[in-house]
């Protein structure tokens, strides 16, 4: 018998009575019990909803965090051990919804991971997250954030070889044009649009405002403005939600950054503040309604260590076709300015508690938790260390020099060298997502493109 076996597993325990009440007054039949992995997909375990309320302990592997987007996994082992040992899931009551696209009356309940002495996993994103919410925590600080996250509708695509195409509206025809901004041009999806309401309103997921964006059915959705991670919790379930209802008619949604050729990328624009935990009074303003040294401190943070954490806001090969220099106007460097769409750091127009920066450089493919943890980790260096930015640009950005990395092999190497952002968001982490991330660039690499084919084949 294992030494663990003979002591008692403090990572387990009984479910609440709130939310075994709550699972009783929703007749739920089944339980999907969910983490986020390093990518932001739902992995975990189904099971019978008597068998989940007789004890909270579920087990995974912690390889599960080192798991790449296709499968596989990085062969530095050294960063999990060679053991592959469990870790154990405790629910989040907060987090429990119904699952409005399930069959049978279902929960989804995401959970947290611990380790059998009863110490959080450190690898887990949603613990990466609270890691440093707790930093501003000790400030006496409390992050409030909203996400803007784009997507494409598009035709369904089972064969990866061939290009992604606008699907066919309530017309009979697909778009031909960019409909920026368009009430009809949305409207052509109103079946999809109208369920995916119903679902987010049984999932607590607050939208705010649904546009078409500039792309060919290229949408955008606004969540309301709160808590860091339980708007980090909306956006992991909306991408679920929104794939689940855009199937169900026939129809594909993609987050991928840059999706389409010829057409712009989509982004996870994060507008982020941080207000005092004593008085609720935004401390980016001064008692006056001036701006707050702590404020430019936050920008100047986010100028200096935002490069080096592109790897958690642009996580993908593909994030860096989004980021080249285009015609469709995406932020390519940390300049900053006042209501300037241009910069990668956007101050919109506000009141002076409404003051905050829009992060405009994230793309709509991120791990919601680790953006808003990379984002607000930046931010916090910025006012620990007093950084102060450089001066607001006024004028476009986009014609400015390039000052972020240009593959996901060069962010996570600017991701390992900054050693101010580990302690922060965590040793083993940071070691264990560039594990990640370089060798899944490591897997793209072998990929022959059709590009090298057409140009390369008989002219080289």
């Amino acid at each position: 018998m294992s030494n663990h076996s003979q002591k008692e597993n403090k990572a387990s325990g009984k479910l609440s009575a709130g939310l075994r009440n709550w699972l009783d007054r929703n007749h739920i039949e089944e339980i999907e019990a969910v983490i986020p992995d390093m990518t932001g997909i739902a992995k975990g375990k189904i099971l019978p909803a008597k068998k989940y309320q007789e004890d909270v302990g579920l087990r995974l592997p912690e390889s599960i965090f080192g798991q790449t987007v296709n499968g596989d996994y990085p062969k530095e082992w050294n960063v999990l051990g060679e053991e592959d040992g469990d870790i154990f899931l405790k629910p989040d009551p907060a987090t429990a919804r119904t699952v409005p696209f399930a069959n049978e009356p279902t929960a989804v309940i995401i959970h947290d991971c611990y380790h059998f002495d009863g110490k959080p996993v450190e690898v887990s994103p949603r613990q990466v997250l609270r890691r440093v919410l707790n930093l501003y925590k000790k400030q006496g600080w409390e992050a409030v954030v909203a996400p803007e996250v784009e997507f494409y509708l598009v035709k369904p695509n089972p064969d990866a070889d061939y290009p992604l195409e606008p699907p066919v509206g309530r017309s009979g025809r697909p778009e031909s044009g960019r409909q920026s901004f368009s009430i009809d041009a949305v409207n052509e999806f109103d079946p999809l649009f109208e369920e995916l309401y119903d679902y987010c309103e049984a999932q607590e997921i607050a939208i705010e405002t649904l546009i078409h964006e500039s792309g060919v059915a290229q949408m955008e959705i606004n969540l309301l403005h709160g808590d860091a991670l339980a708007l980090a919790d909306q956006v992991f379930l909306f991408k679920r939600a929104l794939r689940a209802v855009a199937m169900r008619h026939d129809i594909y949604a993609t987050f991928m950054a840059a999706p389409m050729e010829k057409q712009p990328g989509s982004a996870m624009h994060l507008h982020q503040s941080i207000v005092s935990r004593k008085d609720g009074k935004n401390i980016f303003s001064n008692s006056n309604g001036n701006e707050s040294r702590l404020f430019r401190w936050h920008i100047g943070g986010l100028q200096k260590y935002l490069p080096a954490a592109m790897a958690l806001i642009a996580p993908n090969v593909n994030s860096y076709r989004r980021l080249a220099p285009d015609e469709f106007g995406t932020p390519i460097n940390i300049e900053w300015g006042y209501d300037n769409r241009t910069a990668g750091l956007r101050v919109p127009v506000s009141n002076s508690q409404a003051r905050r920066v829009e992060n405009r450089i994230a793309g709509a493919d991120v791990n919601p938790y680790l953006a808003i943890a990379a984002s607000l980790a930046c931010g916090y260096l910025g006012m620990r260390e007093q950084i102060k930015p450089k001066p607001p640009i006024e004028g476009d950005a986009y014609s400015m020099e390039t000052t972020l990395p240009h593959t996901l092999r060069e962010a996570v190497s600017a991701l390992l060298d900054c050693k101010a952002l580990h302690p922060i968001l965590g040793d083993k982490f940071v070691r264990l997502y560039s594990s990640v991330k370089h060798h899944e660039y490591n897997i793209f690499l072998n990929v022959v493109s059709a590009w090298e084919r057409e140009h390369l084949l008989l002219n080289v």
